[in-house]
């Protein structure tokens, strides 16, 4: 039987935050744990005394802001670390990173084999958790799936606190900037997983008719990608204007569907370009159909707390954890009610353990369909047992 363990800490030594949480995960006979931080932190040194202290792998990567658990919203102006220990007889975890040096895909070939190797097996896992660095989430995953073909997972890209590229990613002793970690899982708990980014579907959509390298939309219906945002959305230039878009949309960015129309991965527009294109937070394709999403910022605040009674709702079996991803631009906006959001997943969740981070970057599955990464969403997972 899986039992989770939550930890955390506010120390701004990191060997004493570190020593403060294992107090609390000690003993509990894990196989692994999840961790999220700071970037201000001293991050290595709290992972290597963690790693030290527990003796099971530990990974994770840092978090904007802030983490919530079962005691509240830690972060805002305090450092901040949390855990999340898995113990369970019957799970094994395989843990492996790889730092970029090269091809993405590759990588990620690399990296699937390396963490069966860890977990001691030759077969691929029942599911398995993946963090990278903003700007390859895809490739990885790619690369993933040509080792061990067609697997669930759910996680997201790593982030700092200030938009300028200090995020961290980190497994046992590894820590770097850019590149990617996961966890392999074998036995155990099964998981349920619910991506969604809880926007509405505006009447606002068209085709991307061109578009450079993956992540820029050059036009959108032959017509330069942020002029046609700007008819659509009715944003001043100076709102389109540079980094301006990226807070500016995080209540209306643009949405793709899959192919059977039950998920919309959201693209959340980063930057308008003075040639008139659109720089996303994931990849994109020519051809595609793009709908303007819309949320209110009290949708936001809610949405969380919706999302996760659904997934309550829609896992079969006696749930034992949840593993929480929720957008980093999402938290932005909600700016100061972050204490809503918390007191909102404590409440749905009623005493099961659980951990949230805040990422620049989420990814999910929806059963029947492929892996998906996106931005500006929502990536809840439940752990449970029938």
């Amino acid at each position: 039987m899986l039992q989770a363990t939550v930890a955390s800490s506010t120390q701004a030594d990191a060997t004493l935050a570190a020593r403060e949480m294992a107090k609390t995960l000690k003993e509990k006979n894990l196989k692994a744990a999840f961790v999220y931080c700071s970037c201000e932190l001293d991050v290595k040194t709290l992972v290597k005394e963690l790693g030290n202290e527990l003796q099971v792998p530990v990974f994770g990567n840092t978090s904007f802001t802030g983490i919530i658990t079962p005691e509240g919203y830690i972060g805002g102006d305090k450092p901040f670390a949390g855990a999340m220990g898995l113990s369970d007889p019957d799970l094994t975890v395989g843990v492996a990173s790889i730092s970029k040096t090269g091809d993405a895909v590759e990588a990620g070939r690399l990296l699937a084999a390396s963490a069966k190797k860890a977990a001691g097996k030759t077969t691929a896992p029942d599911y398995f958790y993946m963090a990278v660095s903003p700007a390859e989430e895809e490739f990885y995953a790619e690369g993933i799936a040509d080792e061990i073909g067609r697997v669930p997972f759910f996680g997201g890209s790593a982030a700092d606190n200030t938009i300028e590229g200090k995020w961290l990613l980190y497994a046992n002793d590894e820590v770097f900037a850019d590149g990617c970690v996961v966890a392999f899982f074998y036995g155990g708990p099964k998981i349920r997983n619910l991506f969604t980014g809880k926007y509405h579907e505006t009447k606002d959509c068209g085709v991307i008719t061109k578009i450079q390298g993956n992540r820029t939309i050059a036009e959108i219906d032959g017509v330069p990608a942020l002029k046609k945002y700007q008819e659509w959305s009715g944003l001043s230039d100076e709102a389109l204007s540079g980094a301006n878009l990226l807070a500016n949309t995080v209540v209306s960015p643009l949405g793709v569907k899959d192919r059977l129309g039950k998920l919309v991965a959201i693209r959340h527009p980063m930057s308008g370009n003075a040639d008139g294109t659109i720089s996303v937070g994931n990849n994109l394709a020519e051809k595609t159909v793009v709908i303007r999403m819309e949320a209110s910022i009290d949708e936001l605040v809610h949405s969380p707390a919706e999302t996760l009674m659904e997934l309550m709702e829609k896992t079969p079996g006696k749930i034992r954890a949840f593993h929480l991803v929720h957008c980093g631009g999402r938290r932005a906006a909600i700016a100061g009610r972050m204490d809503e959001v918390a007191k909102g997943l404590i409440a749905v969740a009623k005493g099961i353990p659980f951990l949230t981070e805040f990422t620049f970057g989420e990814y999910g599955f929806e059963r029947d369909d492929a892996n998906t990464c996106g931005g500006l969403m929502l990536s809840f997972t439940a752990f449970y047992e029938e």
